[in-house]
């Protein structure tokens, strides 16, 4: 089943959400995501990059995003992983397009810093899939430079509707 198939739109421009602003420096080829309501509505924007099996995911940091030290806070940096892995292995792997991805577990090492007004940008490769897990790993940019590599669990759960 390709992501069409699934109801994700993976065409490369702009989508407007309504009320939501695309953030400004945003790298060619993304687009807005469209999140659902309640806590992960509320840290966004997301926008996606979706080429073939290359599955970006990024957002601009903003203050709401940051700690009394100005930095993106680690909070929202683990946030951010937590959505680019699941949502990687969705676009990715066609068993599990139209499934609940919730996380079992999620490794996270800080590298550096991401300061007000970084472009965030995270990759995510799948290793591997079983009948019940989902196994990923991925690295998190901020302006180009490494600032985190995560990795996760994601247990196969039931069929939903994303609305996306």
């Amino acid at each position: 089943m390709s992501a069409a198939d699934a109801g994700i739109d993976t065409r490369a421009e702009a989508v407007p959400l309504p009320g939501v602003a695309t953030p400004s420096g945003v790298p060619a080829g993304f687009r807005l995501f469209p999140l659902p309501g309640g806590f992960v509505g509320v840290n966004g924007p997301f926008l996606l990059r979706h080429e073939g099996h290359e599955v970006r995911l990024g957002f601009r940091v903003e203050a709401r995003h940051c700690n009394v030290a100005g930095i993106c806070h680690g909070g929202m940096l683990a946030t951010f992983a937590d959505m680019l892995l699941p949502i990687g292995a969705i676009l990715q792997v066609p068993a599990v397009q139209k499934r609940f991805l919730p996380t079992v577990s999620l490794q996270i090492d800080y590298l550096a810093p991401a300061k007000l007004g970084a472009w965030v940008e995270g990759e995510m490769q799948v290793l591997r899939t079983t009948r019940t897990m989902v196994f990923a790993q991925g690295l998190v940019t901020s302006d180009g430079e490494p600032a985190l590599r995560c990795s996760g669990v994601f247990k196969i759960g039931p069929e939903i509707d994303r609305g996306f």
